[in-house]
């Protein structure tokens, strides 16, 4: 009898290591919960102190802290670690909160996240400044980028932000529209481009905006998004027209927000507040690039509107995505002062450092390496940078183009038909086949 129960037990034993195995592959966050968690909560407690001091995180004590030490206390002067304010678990990994002592800065903390990873035995360790004096480490404790799965409860940030991707701490990357209004986002074939804009269009298709497509492949990318769509230009000379009564929709939202004496479209009254438009643009080259002298005016005219609506139409509420493989001044004349209006940057894996640089090079330098190192068989991972300088790994979650039209035909009855963009408005068929893509109208010229 006793031998069966040893047998019992051992068998337990094994399934619950098993089990426990199966989990850290199959189902990370349910084993970080139960075993990653405790095991590194502990390890941190118990070797912080050592830990920063190896790290060269410490520094000495002040002169009546030493004193005291000595005379009162009757104890060896050890030098001092930052101190912990916080320490909070999440199912990703942990947040540390520390308060930087006099001598430190967090550029040194940062200098040794990997030291700190290693010791902790953690996937990675980012280091953030929540304010001056004050830094917290977002420990992860496997890679939550290698399978993404986004939040399921996410409070609203705000009217024009929208979860699009997963950075590599385990928080969630927004493009938050008023923040950083204007984006460019690169990437070679299969980097997972696409999928970053499929998932950027579900989450701005449930918002009350209007959206505005410039896909010059023949509509092959956005027309799966045409229930959702106020406007779709196919052609270079369809972008022009759209353009030109883009400039000329800002121009007037402009005398109505100097009519009521306001500086942004967000002061108005809701009332009175017309619609935000989101114009996106896949594969911008197509627009700089002609087959023919005679098309070269109407390229100059298309670029020169695009760089007036990412200087000044922020303001009255019209935003720009900009989408391409490469843009540099290779495409002719305009584009580097059109890429210097996008100060929102997301770089895919690209097939050279030159195409890093452009997108990343003036606004996150340190960035363009980490864009170069991206491996080809993760597509969806991205280089994130903003206009402050900082950067992050992200990666989208898989989105189908299936999937993205559903949202759009389920929001279909948020998309705004403004007379100004009725020329432009894709006409959707009667009763479309699943399986079938919707078909185009093309747009008429714009008459005075």
């Amino acid at each position: 009898m006793s031998d069966l129960t040893t047998v019992l037990e051992a068998t337990g034993a094994l399934a619950g290591v098993g089990g426990l195995g199966y989990a850290k592959v199959r189902a990370p966050r349910v084993y970080w919960s139960l075993v990653g968690l405790p095991v590194t909560w502990s390890r941190f407690t118990v070797t912080y102190r050592s830990t920063m001091d190896v790290c060269g995180l410490t520094v000495q004590p002040s002169r009546l802290r030493a004193f005291m030490a000595r005379n009162i206390a009757r104890r060896e002067v050890q030098p001092v670690p930052p101190k912990v304010r916080r320490v909070r678990g999440t199912s990703t990994g942990l947040r540390v909160s520390l308060r930087l002592p006099a001598g430190l800065e967090p550029a040194d903390v940062a200098a040794a996240s990997q030291r700190l990873r290693h010791a902790w035995g953690v996937h990675s360790v980012n280091v953030v400044e929540t304010k001056p004096g004050v830094v917290e480490l977002r420990m992860t404790g496997y890679d939550v980028l290698r399978r993404v799965k986004m939040p399921r409860r996410r409070k609203a940030a705000g009217p024009m932000v929208v979860p699009v991707a997963l950075r590599e701490d385990g928080s969630v990357y927004v493009r938050d529209y008023r923040k950083v209004p204007m984006a460019l986002t690169l990437g070679a074939n299969q980097s997972g481009k696409s999928m970053y804009q499929r998932n950027l269009i579900t989450g701005l298709a449930k918002l009350p905006v209007g959206l505005l497509g410039i896909d010059c492949k023949r509509g092959v990318e956005q027309s799966a998004y045409i229930n959702r769509l106020s406007a779709l230009a196919t052609t270079p000379e369809d972008a022009d027209r759209l353009l030109e009564v883009l400039v000329k929709e800002m121009e007037e939202r402009f005398d109505l927000i100097s009519e009521h004496h306001v500086s942004d479209v967000w002061d108005l009254p809701e009332d009175l507040r017309p619609k935000p438009y989101v114009l996106l643009v896949d594969e911008v080259a197509e627009l700089f690039l002609t087959a023919a002298k005679k098309d070269g005016e109407r390229r100059d005219r298309m670029v020169m509107r695009m760089v007036r609506l990412a200087q000044m139409a922020r303001a009255v509420g019209i935003y720009l995505e900009v989408c391409g493989q490469r843009f540099g001044s290779e495409l002719g004349k305009g584009a580097t002062m059109l890429r210097a209006q996008l100060t929102g940057r997301v770089v895919h894996r690209v097939n050279d450092k030159q195409t890093a640089e452009m997108g990343l090079g003036d606004v996150a330098p340190d960035a363009v390496m980490a864009a170069t190192a991206i491996p080809a068989d993760r597509p969806g991972v991205a280089v994130a940078g903003d206009s402050s300088g900082g950067w992050s790994r992200i990666r989208t979650p898989e989105t189908t183009p299936a999937e993205a039209a559903a949202v759009c035909r389920e929001y279909a009855h948020l998309t705004p038909h403004p007379s100004f963009l009725a020329p432009f408005r894709p006409v959707l068929p009667a009763d479309p086949a699943p399986a079938e893509a919707p078909s185009l109208v093309k747009p008429q010229p714009v008459t005075e």
